[in-house]
């Protein structure tokens, strides 16, 4: 998965310095030069910010909140990194003798540390696509309905969630807005944050919906 996200931001770069090539070719020189003057890395296209989780159903309850800190390749490109703090609180769900599905009486209690990669696209001003890479660092307590002693687990999860989202009053690099947005982990692993799991071994995915800010930082500096 590390690999894979890796790759995945060398190729946005290169595929956005390629097109930059390009358009910069079809120009008088003098422009040309003008623009290679504003070339490379600029501070005003930093970013920082971040969301709120939250994701629920019969099954649980998540709540959660990431900052963020990225760099807008253009105004097509965000990419970025952060940290998500999330906790759960489930009912676990099991089957009785009939085939109906029933509350076992036990709870799991669930705290997530994440660091995230995450790039957007934009094909729209205020429309933008998102796919997000999760390393999900897990503690767990298992609550028995029957009086037994709680349990405790740390473990590891891998998450890629990919969803659409709202930008209200983006125009392109450098603004400050706010956001909305819908995603899914398609991994779908048992131990995901963003799964409904069941006794049966079921594991169905559940809509995440987050609310965010994104600032833009030293603007007018490069």
């Amino acid at each position: 998965m590390k690999n894979i996200i890796v790759l995945f931001f060398v190729s946005l770069f290169a595929i956005n310095t390629y097109a930059q090539d390009e358009e910069v070719e079809m120009k008088p020189v003098k422009e040309r030069k003008k623009e290679s003057d504003e070339k490379g890395f600029k501070l005003d296209h930093l970013f920082t910010g971040g969301g709120i989780d939250l994701s629920f159903s019969s099954y649980n309850f998540v709540v959660g909140g990431s900052p963020i800190i990225g760099y807008s390749i253009n105004k097509w490109v965000d990419v970025g990194i952060g940290l998500n703090f999330t906790y759960i609180s489930e009912r676990e769900y099991g089957y009785d003798n009939n085939g109906y599905e029933v509350a076992t009486g036990n709870k799991i209690r669930q705290t997530d540390i994440a660091p995230v990669a995450f790039a957007r696209f934009y094909p729209l001003k205020f429309l933008f696509i998102q796919a997000q890479g999760e390393q999900n660092i897990i503690t767990q307590k298992y609550i028995s309905g029957y009086g037994l002693p709680t349990e405790k687990e740390r473990f590891d999860a891998t998450s890629l969630l990919l969803g659409v989202g709202y930008a209200n009053g983006r125009e392109g690099v450098g603004d400050f807005y706010y956001y909305l947005s819908l995603s899914v982990d398609v991994l779908k692993n048992r131990y995901s944050p963003y799964v409904q799991r069941a006794l049966n071994g079921t594991v169905n995915i559940l809509p995440i919906l987050k609310a965010g800010i994104q600032v833009p930082l030293f603007q007018g500096r490069r």
